[in-house]
């Protein structure tokens, strides 16, 4: 009998275990894929290759609203949306092939292209090996599902005789021994590690963090204040946001890892290695890092302890000149590893203040999600315009010349950290008991500091908040405000001003193009 011929129309428990049949041969597609991407490299699996390639071409909004919504779990959402589309996909695989056996083969190995294509065509790709995990595990899904739909076909021939009911448990047999091999290899592969990623590990592991030659100031006792609930001033590694594209966060081994400097206004390109780059004057500083998709509130900002050099320091030795001397760029973009670009503003990095390339945090190597090896700051830029991770790259151009990643999905080229203050206790809906009740959260200008900040209860006066001691203009600062809460509902409301004198503005923002603004408030019923 041909692949095409049916003896019978199918019947309801054909087109269910033709389904279930699709969605084995995808699950086991899927597995060894993973498996090979082990060996490979992480990034170079389909889900990871076609999620970067969906995260890349879904509107900005879209990315806010996944932010907003999902928060640091906005990645692991997307990868089971794209898990959800590709179980349905397969269970309609399943359904062609019980018309069409080949075909349905073929669809299999038609989505093993298309995941290879999307793999070697990533930014972060530089092999045809990244095609590698999709192609195989095509293969083999095809194979499995074309081995499948023949136990069908063999059990409508046989329909009404005893063997179908034999032929059905072959099917079953078969295609759940595929699933639980291929889930059993997944686990050991796992188990062992990808060599790619024990590499990266075991470097990290190894680097010995420099002392610095500019160490940073002590952090003044009072800039952490005694109260419940209030932001910590250093923020543990942990804890720190994390707001990037990478679905697999890069696992970069050090001692490949390299340095590149070059473009407009460069007298001679460089390229550095890690030990050559901590051979330069090390610096520490403390400094504040905030996202652009941070909400009036929001979560995503923190403050670390930074151990790195000047960038600075590092473009001049190389010729670079601001636009403010004539330097011909002004425009610094930064490449990652995994493809992103970052544009910031020449004159910015050069001006005085700390930017650095960074390779410490908080007394440790960076961790692999802050962007180990090297990541680049700059104090009073938005992430997105300051902050890139897992560096590769630095070219020196200008802003009318190319736009970052950012800028075609909408984004300002250039933004600057708006002065923001937060509520951090009572938290939103809280019940405290009538009495002393301390509101307090952490306020931020970067490279501006913090002057003053107001609490208001209601529509009453705004009164002023104790402020902490300040560190540096560069990191946020702590407040309270002792409250005489009354029973009953109340809002609090917060503002700052910055120290140039500049008030936040009451109006709220949203997030695009260039950073939210606007009061914070919170509403609590005091019992």
């Amino acid at each position: 009998m041909t692949p095409s011929e049916s003896p019978r129309e199918p019947t309801r428990t054909d087109r269910l275990l033709a389904a279930v049949g699709g969605l084995l041969a995808g699950y086991v597609s899927l597995a060894v894929a993973d498996i090979a991407a082990h060996w490979v490299r992480p990034e170079a699996g389909p889900v990871p290759a076609v999620g970067g390639a969906v995260v890349d071409q879904t509107p900005a909004a879209v990315k806010e609203w996944a932010i907003r919504e999902f928060g640091e779990s906005d990645k692991a959402v997307l990868q089971l949306g794209i898990l959800v589309v590709l179980g349905l996909l397969a269970v309609g695989i399943g359904l062609l092939a019980l018309r069409h056996r080949l075909l349905g083969s073929a669809a299999v190995g038609a989505f093993g292209v298309l995941g290879a294509l999307a793999a070697v065509t990533r930014p972060d790709s530089d092999s045809a090996l990244d095609a590698v995990p999709s192609l195989v595990g095509a293969v083999v899904g095809a194979i499995l599902l074309y081995g499948l739909i023949g136990l069908l076909f063999a059990r409508r021939a046989r329909a009404g005789s005893g063997a179908a009911q034999a032929d059905r448990r072959n099917f079953l047999v078969v295609g759940l021994s595929a699933g639980l091999a291929a889930t059993g290899a997944a686990a050991v592969a796992r188990a062992i590690g990808s060599p790619v990623e024990e590499n990266a590990a075991a470097s990290r592991a190894a680097l010995r963090l420099p002392k610095p030659a500019s160490p940073a100031p002590a952090v003044p006792a009072g800039a952490q204040l005694r109260v419940p609930g209030i932001s910590p001033f250093v923020t543990p590694n942990r804890d720190f946001y994390r707001v990037d594209t990478a679905l697999v966060v890069p696992r970069v081994d050090a001692d490949r890892w390299r340095l590149r400097v070059h473009g407009s206004g460069v007298r001679e390109e460089l390229t550095l290695t890690l030990p050559e780059l901590m051979t330069r004057r090390i610096v520490e500083r403390d400094i504040t890092l905030a996202c652009v998709s941070n909400e009036v509130g929001g979560p995503y900002v923190g403050n670390a302890r930074w151990l790195g050099v000047s960038l600075a320091d590092l473009l001049r030795e190389v010729g670079v000149r601001p636009p403010s001397e004539g330097g011909p760029a002004d425009q610094l973009v930064a490449r990652s590893v995994d493809g992103m670009t970052i544009g910031t503003p020449v004159e910015a990095v050069m001006d005085g203040r700390d930017a650095l390339l960074a390779f410490g945090m908080n007394g440790e190597p960076l961790p692999f999600t802050h962007g180990f090896p090297v990541r680049m700051l700059v104090p009073g830029l938005y992430g997105y315009v300051s902050a890139c991770k897992w560096i590769t790259s630095i070219e020196l151009t200008t802003f009318d010349a190319y736009d970052a990643y950012w800028v075609p999905r909408g984004w300002a080229a250039q933004a600057p950290v708006k002065t923001q203050s937060r509520i951090d206790t009572p938290r939103p809906l809280a019940r405290p008991a009538a009495g002393t009740v301390m509101i307090a959260g952490v306020a931020w200008a970067q490279h501006r500091g913090i002057r003053r900040v107001e609490v208001r209860i209601d529509e009453g006066p705004w009164r002023d908040a104790r402020l902490a001691a300040e560190d540096s203009p560069d990191t946020w600062r702590q407040w309270t405000y002792p409250w005489e809460a009354t029973p009953g509902r109340h809002t609090l409301t917060v503002r700052a001003t910055d120290g140039t004198g500049v008030t936040q503005p009451e109006e709220r923002t949203d997030t695009m193009p260039d950073g939210a603004q606007g009061w914070h408030s919170v509403v609590v019923t005091v019992k």
